[in-house]
C-alpha cells in the first residue's frame, strides 16, 4: 500500500493558494490529480464557503503502471483510496494495473459528471491510450 506522506499539503494551504490565484486573475482552477472524489467535493465546498466562485476542474490521472501505486502518492502527495490500492496490489502485470486504472477512472468520471463538474482535465503523461478509452466510455 502507498505510504502516507506527512509533507502533503493540507486543505488550508490549498485554499490559500487557490484564493491567491483567483485574486491574481485566474478565471478557473484545475486540481492536482486525485483518486478519491470526496476529497474533490470537500475542496470545492470549502472553496465556495471561502468565497472562491470560479469553476474548479477536477484533475484525473489514469494509473498505467503497477509502481504508480507508490510513486504517485510520494511524488504528487496524493492518496490512493484503500479499495483501489488493494485492487492495484493484486495486479501482477502493468497491463492489469492499466486496466484497473481505466476502470477506476471511468467510475470516477461518471461520478464527477453526475455531480455536475464543469469539465474534466486528464493528466495524460504515459496514459494517452487509457484516456482515449475513458473518454469513449464517459462521453
Amino acid at each position: 500500500y502507498p505510504e502516507k506522506h506527512e509533507s502533503a499539503p493540507n486543505m488550508e494551504s490549498d485554499i490559500r493558494y487557490a484564493r491567491m490565484k483567483v485574486e491574481q486573475g485566474a478565471s478557473y482552477l484545475v486540481t492536482q490529480m486525485f483518486f478519491d472524489n470526496q476529497k474533490y467535493y470537500d475542496f470545492v465546498t470549502r472553496c465556495r464557503a471561502e468565497g472562491i466562485t470560479v469553476p474548479i476542474i477536477p484533475g484525473i490521472k489514469p494509473i498505467v503502471l503497477r509502481n504508480q501505486l507508490n510513486v504517485l502518492p510520494r511524488v504528487f502527495r496524493t492518496d490512493i483510496p484503500e479499495p483501489f490500492a488493494i485492487e492495484l496490489a493484486r495486479c501482477s502485470t502493468d497491463e492489469q494495473a492499466k486496466e484497473a486504472g481505466i476502470e477506476w477512472s471511468i467510475a470516477q468520471c461518471r461520478d464527477l459528471i453526475a455531480h455536475g463538474v464543469p469539465s474534466i482535465h486528464f493528466y495524460t503523461l504515459m496514459a494517452t491510450d487509457s484516456v482515449r478509452r475513458i473518454a469513449k466510455e464517459i462521453y
